[in-house]
């Protein structure tokens, strides 16, 4: 990202990334399997899964984008989540950056759970494509060419492998990268480029809102 504020560290990016961490240490400790698809109780409680929540379980919309299936999976999301963080939290603002996120997540888990609502997913992918997503959107209200930085062949690379690769969430991709383009619109072109930030927070909670409730009615 270019434009980078001078002085502005990536607290929220090393927070989440942070929080992943610490959740799948206690994956591990609740029984999970560092090198594959786990069974801890963490992992049971907390992923996404369709019928527990239609049964009232909704904070699986959330703490599933917190959980990892092995070692690979978290080092795979968070080495994007640190390389589009920290790049992309200092040119934006760290409001805007943990409203994109959240955003994206929960777009995420609702198209996680419209293509395969009786799979358990986990992963912080669907808000990290959110990011690629949001950031496309971010270059575009800078007047920067997406491709010229590369972005665009990332996204392109990470949706094939989505879709040759079998037992990734073709729906938490799809979901959090339209979700994260969303709400990069609302937040670049109309929140900072025309200065209607509480628009632009305004429609992000409806669309964060859009997802929880779609998630329910698929689930």
């Amino acid at each position: 990202m270019a434009a980078v504020r001078s002085g502005s560290d990536p607290t929220v990016t090393y927070a989440l990334i942070a929080i992943n961490v610490l959740a799948f240490i206690a994956e591990l400790a609740s029984g999970s399997s560092a090198t594959s698809r786990g069974s801890g109780t963490i992992i049971q409680d907390g992923a996404l899964y369709g019928p527990d929540v239609a049964d009232g379980e909704y904070w699986r919309l959330v703490t599933s984008g917190f959980l990892h299936a092995g070692f690979i999976h978290i080092a795979f999301n968070m080495y994007f989540l640190y390389a589009l963080g920290t790049q992309l939290e200092p040119a934006v603002g760290k409001a805007r950056f943990a409203v994109l996120y959240f955003t994206s997540l929960l777009c995420g888990s609702f198209g996680a759970l419209l293509l395969s609502p009786d799979t358990f997913t986990v992963g912080a992918s669907g808000a990290v494509f959110g990011l690629m997503g949001g950031a496309v959107i971010a270059l575009r209200a800078r007047g920067i060419n997406p491709r010229d930085t590369g972005l665009v062949m990332l996204i392109v690379l990470n949706l094939g492998i989505t879709l040759i690769i079998p037992g990734i969430s073709i729906g938490g991709h799809l979901g959090g990268l339209i979700g994260g383009a969303v709400a990069g619109f609302l937040l670049f072109e109309i929140g900072e480029r025309m200065g209607r930030d509480v628009i632009a927070y305004i429609g992000c909670a409806a669309l964060a809102a859009a997802a929880v409730v779609g998630s329910i009615a698929v689930a």
